[in-house]
């Protein structure tokens, strides 16, 4: 366990407070209209949140007990808002797909997100099976109303990620996105345990860098996606080779080349899975875009959610397929079919990939070469950053 994490595992967070929760991450609050979004796989059991006897709709039981209700049984009140009511659309499939417009309320009775929630609520909080931060994004934009996505909640997050004062979170995401922005490029060593050693690099051609760092203030239209806490780009270029542990556990190398995956090798596990990942590649190319680059600002323990577990200091991920939401120009539109629009990460952390590490990611900026990581701990320059 590194260092980061296990200062982490020592860290004692505050009580999950919905208050002070979104009180921080919104303001002005005072006077708005918020409502909670959930995803059911039958939207029949939203009629008298049915939902809460099957014991795996976990987080759909979360997010009533914690927000729903919350809200009701005095949060409203004291942050001198309105509404509170809970909605269910159908799950997506996949993460960032697009929104289905059917919904229902606790009731059963059928709603339409446009019309019945975008254009009606001030503050959406979307909490889901899979994250709807991209969609949610848009909707804001066309509807003027701000909102945070919180893809698999559990009770870690809700203990750690969830219960820091995002202003803080803010700060220290501010430190890092400058000591990083405008560099040229990033290079990322990884060594797969048996000794096979492999480079990517990131193409970034001085852009400006990007946070999420959990504050929608203002009246402008904006989502945030929490847990927050992460310096991120979007790639221009990428050429070389990096490991990718699949959902089964096979291990594969994939290359890299004009921005986007073209090919991955079997190391270990199952050659079908590798077959499989190759095909979509050559039946939808879009699907290999590398459309992020992400480094985590935050102390926090590992959640066993990627959302969270990405935020963590010392880790980096790269992301592929659609990127519009974070100010790239991969849109649903490209791919050759909708259902592959996802933007799904790829996190490396020594809980997420045990089979290999970083040996070091480092970046160029103004020509000088700086060290961000080793075998994920963020090293001096980063250090300083945050201490500066």
């Amino acid at each position: 366990m590194s260092t980061v994490q296990s200062t982490a595992n020592q860290r004692q967070f505050a009580k999950f407070d919905l208050v002070r929760l979104l009180s921080s991450v919104f303001d002005p609050i005072k006077g708005k209209r918020i409502c909670i979004l959930i995803d059911l796989p039958d939207l029949a059991l939203a009629k008298d949140c049915a939902f809460l006897k099957d014991p795996s709709l976990k987080i759909q039981a979360k997010a009533h007990e914690h927000f729903y209700l919350g809200l009701k049984n005095g949060a409203l009140e004291a942050l001198g808002a309105t509404g509170g009511e809970m909605f269910a659309y159908p799950p997506t499939g996949g993460s960032n797909l697009d929104l289905p417009d059917r919904c229902v309320d606790l009731q059963g009775n059928e709603q339409s997100l446009e019309k019945d929630v975008y254009s009606k609520y001030d503050i959406v909080l979307c909490i889901s099976t899979f994250s709807a931060t991209a969609p949610l994004t848009e909707f804001a934009k066309q509807y003027g109303f701000r909102g945070a996505t919180m893809h698999g909640l559990n009770d870690i997050i809700l203990n750690s990620g969830l219960a820091v004062d995002y202003n803080d979170v803010s700060r220290d995401a501010e430190k890092l996105r400058l000591s990083m922005t405008r560099a040229e490029w990033v290079e990322i060593d990884f060594v797969v345990h048996g000794g096979e050693e492999m480079t990517v690099r990131l193409q970034l051609d001085g852009q400006e860098a990007q946070k999420s760092h959990g504050l929608c203030h203002g009246e402008k239209p904006d989502i945030a996606n929490l847990p927050a806490g992460e310096v991120y780009f979007v790639p221009t270029g990428a050429e070389g080779h990096f490991p990718l542990k699949y959902e089964d556990g096979t291990l594969g190398k994939l290359t890299v080349t004009g921005g986007r995956i073209v090919g991955a090798e079997l190391i270990a596990g199952d050659q079908a899975t590798i077959d499989a990942h190759n095909a979509k590649l050559a039946d939808d190319p879009m699907t290999g875009v590398l459309g992020e680059l992400g480094f985590g600002t935050q102390v926090l323990p590992v959640s066993g959610a990627d959302i969270q577990d990405e935020k963590v200091l010392g880790t980096c991920h790269l992301a592929t397929g659609r990127d519009d939401h974070l100010g790239g120009h991969i849109t649903p539109a490209l791919f050759k079919k909708r259902a592959n629009a996802t933007h799904d990460d790829i996190l490396f952390a020594p809980h997420k990939t045990p089979n290999f590490d970083i040996k070091q990611a480092r970046m160029s900026r103004n020509g000088v070469i700086e060290v961000l990581i080793e075998h994920f701990q963020p090293m001096k320059y980063l250090r300083d950053a945050l201490a500066s």
